[in-house]
């Protein structure tokens, strides 16, 4: 017996759109097709504009809501067509949308993304579930990560102590002990997004294929760490963020006192950041074990020949040695958040988040 979902993932990179159909009928997931779409030049101007404040954002976050509403239908659509699948065979489509703020530790915190779930359901004909982090941030939690209980669901191993790592536009980590109870899951600061910008300004690619450009440069100590002095690094977790907290702008204060660094520098030295990072917190965790790393991060050679330098007691590969390929893990946790609605089942977990209980996420957009 089949159960078809539809998982559709926008990361904090915004370079495209990732769709997966997952048939969850024999339990654990099983990939059936997959889809990248790429983001259109104008929709990632203008929602890298509306990350920032400015003026007229209300019709701005209107236009774009029901644009990336549009981009993700197109995505679905595609998916299907290249599955021979009908949209009545699928049961629901579980979107994460494209976040655009994300400020949970304010007095009243908040996290909020777009890409309208009515809107894709109508151009789909597949009902929608959707806004699946507001829940938890109403249960006082950070409403990310959220793809920790998927992998305590797929990748945890009794006997086995486990971290999975996925690094996109910001890199996060899930600690499996082999004990359900004791899963811990919190964003560790900047994973692709410096490495990403960087590159856009430097070289004009959108990303650095497989760190060759910063393989090509020296890490400057001083700039490490002064980066890694950040306030957010030396807080406890529960905790999460975004492109609010690391984005450009920043970078560009950390850089104005070391205008003598060749870019390729600048580029080694941002790719330790994250590793620097990442190992930091690992090994506050456990000082040996099994790291599996997935989201666009797992491609990139030079950064897991770095973390491997920094946490030589670990065996570190990609989630392909668990059978899921490292590009979709995201969006294969989105479909299953879809199933967890529809089987009304809680999808969160509170000690990762900070939320006072666990509780159903996502909202029901329907296709009639």
């Amino acid at each position: 017996m089949t159960a078809l979902y539809i998982g559709l993932m926008s990361g904090t990179s915004m370079d495209g759109v990732d769709a997966v159909l997952v048939d969850f009928g024999a339990g654990q997931p099983h990939l059936i097709a997959s889809h990248s779409q790429a983001m259109p030049s104008h929709l990632f101007k203008g929602l890298q504009r509306l990350c920032q404040p400015g003026s007229d954002e209300i019709n701005r976050l209107g236009r774009l809501d029901r644009t990336v509403g549009l981009l993700f239908a197109d995505a679905v659509n595609q998916l299907l067509a290249k599955a021979g699948i009908s949209p009545a065979q699928v049961l629901a489509i579980g979107s994460h949308g494209q976040t655009i703020r994300h400020m949970p530790s304010l007095d009243t915190g908040f996290t909020l993304q777009i890409g309208d779930p009515n809107t894709i359901a109508v151009n789909t004909g597949i009902d929608v579930i959707a806004d699946f982090r507001r829940k938890d941030v109403a249960l006082g939690g950070q409403g990310a990560p959220l793809v920790p209980a998927f992998h305590q669901e797929v990748f945890a191993k009794p006997g086995h102590q486990r971290i999975i790592l996925n690094i996109g536009g910001i890199s996060n980590i899930t600690y499996l002990p082999g004990d359900e109870t004791k899963v811990v899951g919190f964003d560790t600061g900047p994973g692709n997004t410096l490495i990403d910008y960087w590159m856009q300004q430097c070289q004009r690619q959108s990303f650095d294929h497989e760190g060759r450009w910063a393989a090509s440069g020296a890490t400057n100590q001083a700039l490490l760490d002064q980066m890694l002095s950040h306030p957010y690094f030396a807080e406890a977790y529960p905790k999460s963020t975004g492109k609010e907290m690391f984005n450009h702008v920043w970078l560009e204060q950390q850089l104005a006192h070391f205008g003598q660094l060749r870019d390729e520098d600048i580029q080694s030295t941002l790719l330790d950041l994250t590793c620097a990072s990442i190992a930091a917190e690992v090994l506050a965790l456990s000082p040996a074990g099994e790291l599996y790393v997935c989201g666009g991060g797992a491609m990139n050679l030079t950064l897991l020949a770095r973390l491997r330098q920094r946490l030589p007691e670990y065996h570190i590969a990609t989630t392909a040695a668990l059978g899921v390929d490292p590009k979709w893990v995201e969006g294969i946790a989105f479909a299953w958040l879809a199933m967890r609605f529809n089987q009304r089942l809680p999808a969160n977990l509170p000690a990762v988040t900070g939320a006072s209980r666990q509780a159903i996420l996502g909202a029901h957009f329907p296709a009639v």
